[in-house]
């Protein structure tokens, strides 16, 4: 140990007093570092080293806990509210994962005072100059190319500053209510007159293949009736001559007179057996 020149005062001999009347104290800190983090230590104002994971210490008052770095992959969610091409205002969510680079931890603690604040200014910057460029439909297509631009235009300008970005994502694209309905007012109809034609083209079928059947059927049923005349016509000339033949003297009128009377009273008797007879 040391003795100041004037006072008797123990100085320690690891610190340096402001004045000889005073005696700073050394003393030592421990501080345990969480894995994929490491802190910052700084010796008098200004840095001086970094602690990685585990146990470390830091010897007070002549140095301070300044921060820490994490080298976790971080995500942050920002909203952009802009309009499209055809002048229909829409709110689009971009997903942004990034994460410090190990070998720029210096300048990823000490470049920006907030991180994310930088990082929504070039979203808001790249979505509000690009959806303008497009239509609302437009904008559904080219979710990838719009996520795209905005990697890219973050990756440019973050890696200065000590970050990757890994991904940006657009995951959720929100018109206005009313467009909303709109928009599905427009799809139910474009189903319903899909629905409509479809229905008619089925009537039609249905008629077309109804009216084939019909003519066929009658195609068949004059065949048939064809058919029935020809066997009574030839069932009538056999009996004319069977009856000419059998009977001598009687000519064809007769027969024809005969035959008649017999049809006629076969009619009488169909109809005397009919249910809804009356008389």
């Amino acid at each position: 140990t040391n003795t100041c020149p004037t006072h008797t005062t123990l100085i320690n001999p690891m610190c340096v007093p402001t004045t000889c009347c005073i005696t700073p104290m050394c003393i030592p800190c421990c501080v345990c570092v969480s894995t994929s983090e490491v802190v910052v230590v700084e010796r008098l104002g200004k840095f001086d080293r970094f602690i990685n994971p585990g146990l470390g210490v830091i010897v007070c008052p002549f140095e301070k806990y300044a921060g820490k770095v994490s080298f976790r992959v971080q995500q942050l969610d920002v909203k952009v509210e802009t309009k499209t091409k055809d002048n229909v205002f829409l709110t689009t969510v971009v997903s942004v994962q990034y994460q410090v680079i190990r070998e720029n931890v210096y300048q990823a603690f000490y470049s920006l005072t907030n991180t994310q604040q930088q990082i929504t200014a070039h979203v808001y910057d790249v979505m509000r100059s690009q959806l303008p460029t497009l239509e609302l439909d437009a904008v559904f297509e080219a979710k990838e190319e719009l996520a795209l631009a905005v990697k890219n235009a973050l990756s440019e300008t973050m890696s200065s500053y000590g970050y990757q970005i890994l991904q940006a994502l657009i995951t959720d694209i929100d018109p206005d209510i009313r467009v909303k309905q709109a928009m599905n007012e427009i799809n139910s109809a474009k189903r319903l007159k899909f629905a409509v034609a479809e229905t008619a083209e089925g009537q039609k079928i249905l008629q077309v293949k109804s009216a084939e059947a019909e003519a066929e059927a009658k195609y068949l049923s004059g065949v048939g009736v064809a058919k029935q005349r020809k066997a009574i016509v030839d069932g009538l000339r056999s009996s004319i001559v069977d009856f000419s033949d059998g009977v001598k003297g009687a000519s064809s009128k007769d027969v024809m007179d005969l035959l008649l009377l017999s049809q006629y009273f076969d009619c009488i008797r169909d109809v005397g057996h009919a249910n809804h007879c009356k008389t």
